[in-house]
């Protein structure tokens, strides 16, 4: 196999080292980003949901800007939601501040039971720029 072009955002190496996994990889134009959770500094939940939620979104976008990408870029997106019944309105209220204008990437919602202690995961693709 050839070696992995892993992309890491400012200040979170060690964090994604000490996990053992890649925070995002480029193949063939196209950007295959991990799980991004609320996580803070030190790697542990925030919280509030809300505040999680953004802070997931703010871990996705260091992701992306370290690979020259914006969320424009994405096309597909895969969501984690621990009790998506009780957390919809919250995530619809949040996501209009992330997403940008239609037309709207792909979107895959997935309830699950577990996301070591964090509530909501937020997985893209993006299209890497010419």
């Amino acid at each position: 196999m050839s070696q992995r072009d892993v992309v890491f955002p400012a200040g979170r190496r060690a964090l994604y080292e000490r996990n053992r996994y890649s925070p995002a990889i480029r193949s063939d134009g196209f950007l295959f980003v991990s799980g991004q959770v609320g996580s803070r500094e030190d790697g542990s939940p925030e919280p509030d949901f809300e505040a999680q939620m953004r802070l997931a979104f703010d871990n996705l976008n260091a992701v992306l800007a370290a690979a020259g990408c914006s969320f424009d870029h994405v096309v597909d997106v895969t969501l984690f939601i621990v009790d998506p019944e009780s957390r919809m309105d919250a995530i619809w209220k949040v996501l209009p501040d992330y997403w940008g204008a239609a037309p709207h990437p792909t979107l895959t919602a997935v309830g699950v039971t577990w996301l070591y202690g964090f509530q909501f995961e937020i997985k893209v693709i993006a299209k890497l720029p010419a």
